[in-house]
């Protein structure tokens, strides 16, 4: 049985919950916090980053969701979420990294160290002008998803793909930390609405990150 190192708030670590769930593989949580530097997390994975991806038995360790999205691709026929030509694949892949590391930087990763790593770790106040700055730059991404939406199915084409997974995870989490504002954007959040209603989805809204608690609204798919 596959064991994944992760923690209820790490946007990759529910792109791979995603992925996985979509393709019916079966796995266990395991509970890793990055801040707290076990040793034996390290000897899994010596950046000391989730996720991780571990089958004990068979002796496979994979680490850093990309790769262990793309294992997957290549070892489970079902459902595939890199699909269609090369252009497309290659879309697919552009936009995966566009919101693993973009939006990610721009704002879950912000608001993470703001709104959950300052409050567990620190134990400080968050700094208001980050925060607005994570929210402005929020919606500059929910504009792009918007102009996605309005010109195809998908994010990245006709067929849901990892693209929308990992968008999907992201703004999963910056919700639950109450960083998203879905004024004006009714493409997006009618998108992020079929997600919320998914099987798949709902082991990670039914989630929750010690004392901080996401608003009302968080997993409401109607709302």
């Amino acid at each position: 049985m596959w064991q994944l190192y992760q923690f209820p708030l790490c946007p990759f670590s529910r792109k791979v919950r995603l992925l996985m769930s979509e393709k019916g593989i079966g796995y266990e949580l395991q509970r890793e916090n990055p801040w707290d530097g076990r040793d034996e997390f390290f000897h899994l994975n010596p950046a000391g980053r989730t996720p991780v991806l571990a089958d004990h038995g068979k002796g496979v360790v994979l680490i850093d969701s990309r790769a262990i999205c793309e294992y997957f691709e290549e070892t489970v026929d079902k459902n595939p979420m890199i699909n269609g030509s090369a252009a497309s694949r290659a879309e697919i892949r552009r936009l995966v990294a566009l919101f693993d590391e973009n939006f990610f930087g721009d704002v879950t990763a912000p608001l993470l160290h703001e709104r959950m790593k300052k409050r567990l770790v620190y134990r400080a106040s968050p700094d208001s002008r980050m925060l607005r700055e994570a929210m402005k730059l929020a919606h500059e991404h929910l504009d792009y998803i918007d102009y996605l939406i309005d010109n195809r199915p998908w994010l990245a084409g006709a067929q849901m793909s990892l693209a929308d997974l990992a968008a999907a995870a992201q703004i999963s989490v910056v919700d639950y930390l109450g960083g998203i504002d879905w004024s004006g954007h009714e493409q997006s959040k009618g998108w992020y609405a079929l997600f919320k209603s998914r099987p798949s989805f709902r082991p990670l809204l039914a989630e929750r990150m010690d004392v901080i608690q996401p608003p009302s609204h968080y997993a409401d798919p109607n709302a």
